[in-house]
């Protein structure tokens, strides 16, 4: 059995083998903690890396070691109040004085620091994530790229190591380095005994150590036989598809709401963006009319007025029809509201939804912003809730610690 150590130097990312195992092993820390950090960022901030707290008790090992064992009977130096037998009270805030709460204190353990790199930061933030009910229709300019094997380098990370071909490589360079001179001491053996002429003959003595040297010199595994396991991202295409962001921009979307709604709508972009090659994106907003806007108008141009959520809705529809045929494309749509929709838009929103929308779209999403405390449901809400489909799906998020979660729970990735 062969053991093979790998002693080079690390790079400047130190060990990158034990970051990805302690990533692997603290994965659910690390998501939470992005979960966090997504709730407090700034909009601009959301793409970068971050720095995470793991407490130590999460992450230390357990130990087994011998104990002393069986009944002992001790006194202790200094001795004044106990005897033998004596029940010992157990100190208050469990040892010690205080609790830790003071200057300098804190829960008394120390936190263990993590950085996370900005790549890092997106894939746990990616991680299983995907667009459901996607279906090959029309093959587009969609591609999702995956890792494809691509035989093997000489160069590559510890974990990609692929022993078997490594030593392959070692046993075909010693053979190719020492095959002349084994040949060479074949022929001596061949004649006779190669020891016995050797000692009558001080020259083929000489040529018999020399050849078994030249031998020995070749190393039994050398740096250049490593061999790594080699892949590439392969681009694999996929049907079209376009996703269609609707929000609300009415009176009665407050700068909260619509904070809140922005944030939904930056994480589904970075999503899109950064998980797929090329996903078409419209954008409409709306008040008691509905316009298309590009991106920088939609996250940053303020506007107020009426809600009539139909609007949208009917606006949507028309452009299905002008560029995005159903049979050539996976349509998808996010919708944001508070809800708040008088008169009849709200049943006439749902009736347009079922009949119009629904069966040429993929996946239909709403979220309700509502105010933050309240259990109030909305009209718009309580329209849609008796919609019954495999393609809708209705959340509702009032602070910014939901809008993750939420977002997991809608485009997280679908399993058989």
């Amino acid at each position: 059995m062969s053991v093979i150590i790998d002693r080079r130097l690390n790079d400047r990312n130190k060990s990158a083998v034990n970051r990805a195992r302690f990533m692997r092993r603290y994965k659910a820390h690390l998501q939470r903690a992005v979960a966090d950090m997504v709730s407090r960022r700034s909009i601009r901030d959301m793409e970068q890396g971050g720095t995470v707290h793991i407490p130590q008790r999460d992450i230390a090992e357990p130990t087994i070691r011998h104990g002393a064992g069986g009944d002992r009977e001790t006194v202790h130096p200094r001795n004044r109040e106990f005897n033998t037998g004596d029940r010992i009270r157990r100190p208050p805030g469990g040892g010690g004085q205080g609790n830790g709460s003071g200057e300098g204190g804190g829960d008394g353990e120390d936190a263990f620091t993590f950085t996370l790199s900005r790549e890092e930061f997106m894939t746990l933030f990616l991680d299983d994530l995907e667009l459901p009910n996607m279906v090959r229709n029309v093959v587009g300019t969609l591609r999702e790229s995956r890792p494809q094997r691509a035989g093997y380098t000489p160069q590559g990370a510890p974990t990609n190591l692929a022993v078997a071909r490594s030593l392959r490589q070692a046993l075909g360079r010693r053979v190719a380095l020492t095959g002349a001179a084994r040949r060479r001491l074949a022929e001596i053996e061949a004649q006779g005994d190669a020891e016995a002429r050797a000692r009558s003959d001080p020259a083929l003595a000489d040529e018999i150590a020399a050849l078994r040297r030249r031998i020995a010199r070749v190393p039994f595994l050398d740096e250049i036989d490593l061999r790594y396991r080699h892949r590439v991202m392969v681009p694999r295409p996929l049907s079209q598809a376009v996703m269609f962001c609707l929000m609300d921009v009415s009176a009665s979307m407050d700068e909260r709401k619509k904070d809140l709604a922005k944030r939904f709508y930056t994480l589904l972009y970075l999503f899109l963006q950064r998980k797929y090659e090329h996903v078409d994106v419209v954008f409409i907003r709306h008040t008691d009319d509905a316009e298309e806007v590009d991106e920088e108008h939609f996250f940053h141009d303020p506007k107020t007025g009426g809600t009539v959520v139909y609007s949208a809705l009917h606006l949507m529809e028309e452009v299905i029809a002008d560029r995005y045929p159903p049979d050539q494309w996976n349509i998808y749509a996010a919708q944001a509201s508070d809800g708040d929709a008088f008169g009849a838009d709200p049943e006439k929103s749902r009736g347009f939804l079922v009949e119009k929308l629904l069966p040429k779209t993929r996946y239909f999403a709403y979220i309700e912003v509502g105010d933050e405390g309240s259990t109030r449901a909305s009209s718009l809400s309580a329209a849609y809730r008796r919609i019954e489909s495999p393609r809708f799906a209705m959340r509702g998020v009032q602070e910014r610690g939901d809008i993750y979660p939420v977002f997991r729970e809608l485009f997280g990735r679908q399993t058989a």
